[in-house]
């Protein structure tokens, strides 16, 4: 099965790339001249665990390659994947589609026999009907299907998700795609991955509410947190309490700085933006974005508890990423907490195992970079730690305590219990607890 994936970003490299793994003849292509290019060398433009073996061994294998030239590869294909970029738009919250719009017209011009047209790229409802409309309007001879197969990976995690998937969706309007479709992802039947057959509409709504919902969690379980700082209670008992109830579960349930990323901040708007224009209230994912939005800007008010007037300290932060395993800065608690310290006056150092190069696009030049951790903390007010990466849950704090100059630690990750680090002689600060 000849498979072309537009778009070699995050979604569709993975996604083509395991395809490749399943035996599909893949293609990626992009329009960036540079990532092919660099693909082609093996370099792979984003970090995630295994991915960079598991394109090696495909490139070796004959079944995956990477290319700009679309023209040459829709003719051949038997499915196409749309998994372009859909930002958010500045101001008004909605997707933008013009990626997804200019990749439709593309393949209508280039099609030939019949090709099924996939949207794998997160996109309001509607967004089928508009590409088969916009194909079917560029060649009204053109022979297809367009189906709605949203992704559900999780960065750090996406190779094991995409062959081991919870679901599988698919949204389509026709026997000729599903069959299609089902034979492609034959090879997750093997572990018996259940595959969910549904209309367009309810396969792209389906991607927004379950990322909806995970983020609905997350901002309840700040709430609950900074509610047991106001009464005394632990929020990891209370969440461990919760989460041992069936209908509830303990996933998502962890304090923190507030969500981030590249689904969760554009996908709760998105919702919104949909509710919206459908005349109907979205007012709990409309206090989802208000309370994550607070909830990181608490973190700043603690750092500011703890420190006082900050002018002038050194703050060592410890995780830049929203997120372990890594190298994604999006909608980062980092870069709303980072900002208004600096803005204060004071001086940051930070590290991150793969994120310093992302952070370099965001905060340029008006913070420090550590090559390690106790560069980092070297004569440091405070420790902030910032994202849970393995490498910080077993930090030398004896080697910390000597090499810090105040004794601060700031754990807005719940890593660290209060009472060891109180005996060494640290002033501990968490969430919730």
């Amino acid at each position: 099965m000849k498979v072309v994936m537009i778009g070699a970003g995050y979604v569709g490299l993975v996604s083509g790339t395991c395809f490749a793994e399943f035996g599909a003849s893949v293609t990626c292509v992009d329009v960036i001249d540079d990532k092919i290019s660099a693909l082609k060398r093996g370099e792979i433009p984003i970090y995630e665990p295994g991915l960079d073996q598991l394109v090696e061994k495909n490139v070796q294998a004959g079944r995956l390659n990477f290319s700009t030239q679309l023209a040459q590869e829709v003719p051949s294909a038997d499915i196409i994947f749309i998994a372009v970029g859909t930002p958010t738009r500045r101001g008004d919250g909605h997707a933008d589609l013009t990626y997804v719009y200019e990749a439709a017209k593309a393949i209508g011009v280039h099609l030939q026999g019949y090709t099924v047209i996939v949207n794998k790229s997160t996109v309001p409802v509607g967004t089928a009907a508009q590409v088969a409309r916009i194909i079917g309007e560029v060649n009204p001879a053109a022979d297809f299907s367009v189906a709605s197969n949203p992704e559900f990976l999780r960065e750090g995690a996406a190779i094991s998700d995409f062959m081991r998937p919870d679901r599988v969706v698919l949204g389509v309007e026709d026997e000729r795609a599903e069959k299609v479709l089902r034979d492609l992802y034959r090879p997750i039947n093997l572990i018996e991955a259940p595959i969910l057959v549904t209309n367009w509409e309810s396969a792209e709504l389906t991607k927004y509410a379950a990322n909806a919902f995970l983020a609905t969690k997350i901002s309840f379980i700040n709430e609950i947190a900074n509610l047991c700082e106001a009464v005394g209670a632990d929020v990891h008992a209370v969440a461990k309490g919760m989460g041992l109830d069936g209908r509830i579960g303990k996933k998502f349930l962890h304090p923190g700085p507030g969500y981030g990323g590249s689904c969760f901040p554009k996908d709760t708007l998105a919702l919104i933006r949909i509710a919206q224009e459908n005349d109907v209230p979205s007012r709990i994912v409309e206090s989802v974005v208000e309370v994550n939005a607070a909830q990181k800007a608490r973190m700043v008010k603690k750092i500011r508890t703890v420190l006082g007037d900050v002018s002038g300290k050194r703050i060592a932060v410890l995780g830049l990423t929203f997120k372990p395993e890594t190298d994604d800065m999006r909608d980062s608690p980092a870069l709303s907490i980072i900002p208004p310290l600096l803005d204060k006056g004071a001086v940051i150092i930070a590290h991150d195992p793969q994120g310093m190069g992302e952070a370099k696009k965001e905060l340029f030049d008006t913070i420090t970079y550590a090559d390690n951790i106790y560069s980092a903390v070297q004569d440091a007010d405070a420790l902030v730690l910032m994202t849970e990466w393995n490498e910080y849950r077993n930090l030398d704090l004896c080697e910390i305590k000597k090499l810090m100059r105040g004794n601060a630690f700031i754990d807005l990750r719940n890593i660290y219990e209060r009472e060891s680090l109180e005996d060494m002689g640290f002033i501990y600060t968490a969430v919730g607890r």
